[in-house]
């Protein structure tokens, strides 16, 4: 481990690593300690280990609020979806997880395709700042965006007849299909949501480092294991190796 490496991703000594608390695949829980349990942390713990350094979370509420604190010092690293936008600012490692986001309708809407669902008179529900809404601003041009607080209010407005579509992570969807008949589910995905490391541009020298890391996990099965540990194998997708 060079010095050069350890100022880079622990200048404090300890790794500090922003989580998004707001991604209920990615943290499952909190353990005795009060930390955050789940596929993310777990990624976080393994790289400061390899620092052989502590690892300290900063937690955050949203996606956009942990991109936005990029360059402010708060984290060294921070495990969030990869996103064009947010790469103006972040340096990204390959992905550790997938996870894909389709459209939600009513079951008698005429709308089979992804590219239907691109029309104007269409508002669409969306977790705001999320990456699958980010990929959508950047994608659609025509239907109308309705962007909520959270996921849970997206949804809420779609089933309220506010919206037309429901955007949102599969998993999601499918728990509401459980529940309810009068909805179906567009495939495929309109994208799949690449969950990764981040650092400010000036640290991109780290990537690499990071890349390592992942590879390994992926490699040797630690990442899913995780995955099965945490009950979110059957929502999450890993990269090819």
């Amino acid at each position: 481990m060079t010095q050069n490496l350890l100022a880079l991703l622990a200048p404090t000594g300890r790794l500090r690593v922003g989580i998004n608390m707001a991604n209920f695949l990615l943290v499952t829980g909190q353990r005795p300690d009060g930390t955050p349990d789940g596929v993310s942390p777990d990624l976080a713990r393994q790289i400061a280990h390899k620092l052989d350094v502590p690892c300290d979370f900063i937690c955050f509420e949203n996606p956009g609020q942990l991109a936005d604190c990029v360059n402010d010092n708060i984290w060294d690293i921070g495990n969030i979806a990869v996103e064009p936008a947010r790469a103006k600012h972040i340096a990204f490692t390959r992905p550790y997880v997938q996870i894909d986001a389709n459209f939600m309708i009513h079951k008698n809407d005429p709308y089979r395709t992804n590219a239907d669902i691109d029309q104007r008179g269409i508002f669409i529900a969306a977790y705001g700042r999320s990456a699958y809404d980010l990929w959508l601003t950047s994608n659609f041009a025509n239907a109308g965006m309705i962007r909520t607080p959270t996921i849970a209010a997206s949804h809420e407005l779609f089933k309220s007849g506010r919206a037309n579509v429901l955007a949102s992570l599969k998993s999601k969807l499918l728990d509401e299909i459980a529940t309810d008949s009068n909805y179906r589910i567009i495939e495929p995905p309109f994208t799949s949501v690449l969950q990764a490391c981040g650092v400010a541009k000036t640290k991109q020298t780290a990537v690499g480092f990071l890349n390592n890391v992942i590879g390994e996990l992926i490699a040797n099965g630690g990442l899913q294991n995780s995955l099965d540990q945490h009950h979110v194998a059957a929502e999450l997708t890993l990269p090819p190796r």
